[in-house]
């Protein structure tokens, strides 16, 4: 049976907690962990990429891109066991290079990782106290050496290498500094600690000799070849909008005490000591997080401070919040610079991504600036519903963020997003993408999705509603309370019917295509079939063993395809369970089925997707991974060309969904999608206004203008009429001037041609009295040189002689000396051979005492083994007559 097959598309969700968790691959590709991988993002093109984790994978818990952006290092938790993996990163899809493990190590998850400036190597560092540093010759496979670090404490680790030698490697934590050097096959410790330990959050590398690390004190400490250099404290920073308020709150408490004190209570509660929770080197100097919501930029100096601030960088303030403030006070777990150095992003423990471009500070003269968002905002929680609709290619989403968003899943863009105060617990898009359905913990709202914000049109009394749909034509919709189904009308907000009759909570409502039908299931193991014609039951399948927690509806409303808590897919068909599909060790909680029915989506409490084809196999499906926490959500579009699904990770996955044996599935025609939008009367009014204000105002501006121009005209050309009059008189008194230069030039021309004769004139005279002179002296220098010729001739003779005469003495020397040597030779032979004689005889004497001692030993061994087996025969003698006595003894008694 050929397989059905789903490929990410696009994933909106960043996972936060891990180590290096973002990093640029280039210019304007950002990849950062997200669900159970890696996500690829293109900023510009908005194009996404997801490198799946391993299988079985609970989340990344650290990466490292090498300095080349050629390989990525992930590691992860896989049914409980570290792995630690290095992919390659081509163009296309990344390929898994090496698994990397060593049976001596102990089986602890790495917490931090980083690749040498060369890329061949791999360090990895696990949590301490019982901290364990690694260094990986990763391309064989090979482990060269591993340390052990002692830490006082717990925290976090964090390992890196010298950006200019692959064998130094710094290691910081909760009590430690450690600088090692890679030498024959070991890692050794280059540096003592001196003075009080610190809790070391956060380092960056930023010469070959210069380490930057941050503390949880707000202190910045420089290390420079493992010795402290230079050391600064950070003060807590206070974003620019609460400064002003405060001023604002000392202003009015001069007439008013009281509110002066509340002002003071209130921002009491911020002031905290500050933190270095991140640090980034770039080429100028570094940046690092103090404060929740900022990013402070170090530049080097020259003066006695080594590095002075020169910028903040605020997170913005989030005006979809409910809280905009506290949107703003996130803390930054990582900062990163694009190889150019023009964009820095940055990481929250919120799981949100932002971005500043660097370039924009040198034209900024206010000190504080302000990131934006990467993309768009994020999830930071469990996503609790997910829905899509007909008319657009949009679905909704809403989580225990307090947020609804609504995202389009063709563009991969958010297009509106609002957070509320109560947690959402459900959301229902109504067919034509206008309106929305959302279940507080307070009250369920029918939103009107406008076209820049969701205005609340109307509010219904059921409270924790976890659960709403719309029908598939929009004019009906279902909401649960409590154990009660109700059903209202889209058109008149009425309650024409309640469906009772479950008791057990209901976390699942579906509707038939023709909207006659609805199909619920509750933790209690019921699946009903709803009339809505009669407000009763058609059919019902109980199975009270299992909680089930989603149900999926097959286009002609006759099959349902059921998941719950017993680790089952049920094909549920006449109030009977007509077929089961095993989990195989998971639990089943969510459940698709395509419109075609050909195709059943599953979601698991591992967070992984299998895909089917219907009719339904037994093992023959495919699994993928996606989510790190289990699946709370799926959908399929109308033209089962697209299945989304969403987690408790608070990630979003859209699936292109393909058939192993068609391709991709074709749709019947093609879809066109509505581009309408609403609006409120009031913002349209406003924007009218606002035109006309903005009209009459560029009217004002062009009459000013105009008349600006006019006055402008008429003063230049008054200065062009004095510009020519000066210029008229300037070219006739420049005239003059040149032809009186050019009779002076004529005059002094006719001087130079008379000068230049005498010149030539006397060179000649000259020339002629230095060829006479030089002839003399070149007589002179030669009989100079015959003399001294002879004499170098009688200096050769000479000393010949005296080298032939050294020679003969030297050679008698010669012989004298081999004579007495070679007497001297002679006579220690005869020594050498006496001696050796002398040894010869030394060794037989020994050879003959050996031989007669160990005769004699031989003789002893005998005599001693002959005594002892006489008495081990007494012995047995004496033990068989002693078990006839016990025998009769025994018969005796007997």
């Amino acid at each position: 049976m050929a397989a059905v097959v789903a490929k990410p598309a696009a994933v909106f969700g960043c996972r936060s907690r891990v180590a290096g968790g973002v990093c640029f691959l280039g210019e304007q590709v950002v990849l950062h962990a997200a669900g159970a991988g890696c996500l690829r993002l293109h900023i510009e093109q908005k194009r996404h990429k997801f490198i799946p984790g391993t299988e079985g994978s609970r989340g990344v818990r650290a990466l490292a891109v090498s300095p080349d952006r050629r390989y990525l290092a992930l590691s992860e938790a896989v049914a409980e066991q570290p792995v630690l993996t290095v992919y390659e990163l081509p163009p296309g899809p990344a390929r898994r290079r090496r698994t990397l493990s060593a049976a001596e190590l102990p089986a602890r998850e790495a917490v931090s990782l980083a690749f040498s400036p060369d890329g061949r190597y791999l360090a990895a560092a696990t949590a301490p106290p019982e901290g364990q540093l690694t260094y990986w010759l990763w391309e064989k496979q090979r482990l060269l050496a591993a340390v052990r670090v002692e830490a006082p404490g717990s925290g976090v680790c964090q390992v890196s290498f010298s950006p200019q030698d692959s064998a130094q490697v710094c290691t910081t934590g909760n009590g430690f500094f450690k600088l090692f050097n890679y030498i024959e096959g070991t890692l050794k410790q280059m540096n003592l600690q001196k003075g009080e330990p610190q809790n070391y959050l956060c380092h960056a590398w930023l010469s070959k000799e210069e380490v930057i690390c941050g503390t949880d004190t707000g202190k910045l400490i420089l290390f420079q070849t493992g010795q402290l250099h230079w050391e600064t404290s950070v003060e807590y920073k206070k974003a620019p909008r609460e400064l002003e308020e405060d001023v604002t709150a000392e202003h009015e408490s001069s007439y008013d005490v009281s509110c002066g004190l509340a002002s003071k209570d209130k921002h009491s509660q911020q002031d905290s000591l500050p933190q270095i929770s991140a640090v980034a080197a770039y080429s100028k100097g570094f940046a690092c997080s103090s404060s929740p919501g900022v990013v402070l930029l170090f530049e080097k100096t020259k003066e006695k401070e080594m590095y002075k601030e020169i910028q903040e960088i605020w997170l913005p303030q989030d005006l979809y919040s409910s809280d905009p403030e506290e949107s703003s006070r996130q803390d930054i777990i990582c900062i990163c610079f694009s190889p150019s150095e023009e964009t820095m992003v940055v990481h929250t423990n919120k799981n949100q991504l932002y971005m500043f471009t660097m370039f924009s500070t040198d034209l900024m003269k206010e000190k504080a600036a302000y990131f934006v968002y990467l993309n768009f905002p994020l999830h930071s929680a469990s996503i609790t519903g997910l829905d899509i609709c007909v008319w657009k290619p949009i679905l909704a989403t809403c989580s225990l963020d307090r947020s609804v968003r609504i995202w389009n899943y063709k563009m991969n863009t958010l297009e509106l997003c609002k957070e509320y105060r109560e947690e959402a617990y459900t959301v229902s898009l109504h067919p034509t993408g206008l309106f929305c359905l959302v279940g507080f913990s307070d009250k369920l709202r029918f939103i009107s999705l406008l076209y820049e914000d969701m205005h609340v049109f109307k509010e219904f009394a059921v409270r924790k509603c976890r659960e709403c749909s719309f029908s598939n034509g929009g004019h009906l919709f279902a909401a649960v309370n409590g154990n009660v189904i109700q059903v209202y009308s889209s058109n008149t907000f009425e309650n024409i019917n309640n469906l009772k009759g479950h008791s057990g909570k209901i976390y699942a409502v579906k509707w038939s295509a023709d909207d006659g039908k609805l199909f619920s299931c509750d933790t209690h193991g019921a699946v009903y079939e709803w009339n809505l014609l009669t407000g009763k039951r058609d059919s019902e399948c109980v199975l009270k063993s299992c909680i089930y927690s989603s149900i999926a509806v097959s286009s002609d409303a006759r099959i349902v395809f059921a998941v719950g808590s017993d680790q089952t897919l049920k094909e549920i068909s006449e109030s009977l369970v007509q077929h089961e599909v095993p989990a195989f060790g998971v639990v089943y909680t969510a459940v698709a089925v395509s419109h075609s029915g050909h195709m059943v989506f599953v979601g698991t409490s591992l967070g992984t997707i299998r895909a089917m084809k219907y009719p339904l196999p037994l093992k023959d499906f495919n699994e993928y991974q996606a989510h790190t926490g289990a699946v709370t959500k799926m959908s399929i579009t109308n033209d089962d060309l697209f299945l989304l699904t969403a987690s408790e990770d608070g990630s979003i996955f859209i699936w292109k969904v393909y058939d192993k044996g068609d391709g991709i599935t074709k749709w019947k025609k093609e879809v066109k999608y509505a581009e309408e939008v609403l609006i409120m009367r009031s913002d349209m009014e406003e924007k009218t206004q606002a035109m006309l204000d903005l009209q009459i105002r560029v009217k004002e501006l062009q009459m000013e203008n105009d008349y600006r121009l006019c006055l402008k005209d008429m003063s230049c050309n008054e200065k062009i009429r004095e510009l020519e009059e000066n210029f008229t008189q300037e070219i006739g008194s420049l005239k003059t001037e040149y032809q009186i230069l050019q009779a002076e030039k004529e005059k002094q021309e006719l001087q130079h041609q008379l000068q230049l004769s005498e010149l030539m004139n006397k060179q000649a005279m000259e020339v002629q009295q230095l060829e006479s002179d030089s002839n003399q002296k070149l007589l002179m220098a030669n009989e100079k040189y015959e003399k001294l010729q002879v004499k170098y001739q009688r200096m050769q003779e000479e000393y010949e002689k005296q080298f032939y005469d050294l020679e003969e003495s030297r050679s008698k020397a010669v012989k004298e000396l081999t004579a007495d040597y070679e007497e001297k030779l002679h006579e220690k032979s005869i020594l050498l051979k006496e001696v050796q004689e002398d040894k010869r005889q030394l060794l037989q004497a020994h050879e003959e005492i050996e031989k007669e001692i160990e005769d004699d030993d031989d003789q002893e061994i005998q005599e001693i083994i002959y005594k002892y087996e006489r008495q081990l025969t007494e012995e047995k003698e004496s033990n068989l007559q002693l078990k006839g006595d016990i025998g009769v003894l025994n018969k005796r008694v007997s």
